[in-house]
């Protein structure tokens, strides 16, 4: 099994950016498909981007298609997501997530996750 460690949330205003890093630790993670999710207070975790761990395709929610990207590298058990021309609706907190072998991307059942860490964004 991977531990998950997210790293780089912070406070921005809309229209700035912030670079959202997840480190694993424990076994290699290029067998692992990994995703990126969030949670708004008084909102249901959702499902932000994922990238597959065979063919490193991605995957994205409609509200962040085009303004972030999802990124991994295995060598260095990290996985990245880059949120540009951010909102004040992108306020939450950011969870990485990653699961063996996983086909589906979209999906919330991910076996292991992070603690999180918190993006604010004001207007």
């Amino acid at each position: 099994q991977v531990q998950l460690v997210e790293s780089g949330g912070g406070l921005v205003q809309a229209g700035g950016s912030l670079r959202l890093s997840c480190a694993a630790s424990g076994r290699t993670i290029s067998t692992y498909t990994m995703a990126w999710f969030r949670q708004a207070p008084g909102k249901e975790r959702e499902f932000v981007a994922g990238i597959s761990w065979s063919a490193g395709s991605t995957f994205y929610a409609d509200s962040v298609k085009g303004r972030f990207t999802i990124s991994r590298d295995n060598a260095k058990k990290t996985v990245a997501l880059q949120m540009n021309s951010l909102k004040p609706e992108d306020t939450a907190v950011y969870y990485c997530a990653a699961d063996q072998y996983r086909r589906v991307v979209v999906s919330h059942e991910y076996r292991t996750w992070g603690q999180g860490t918190q993006v604010t964004v004001s207007s």
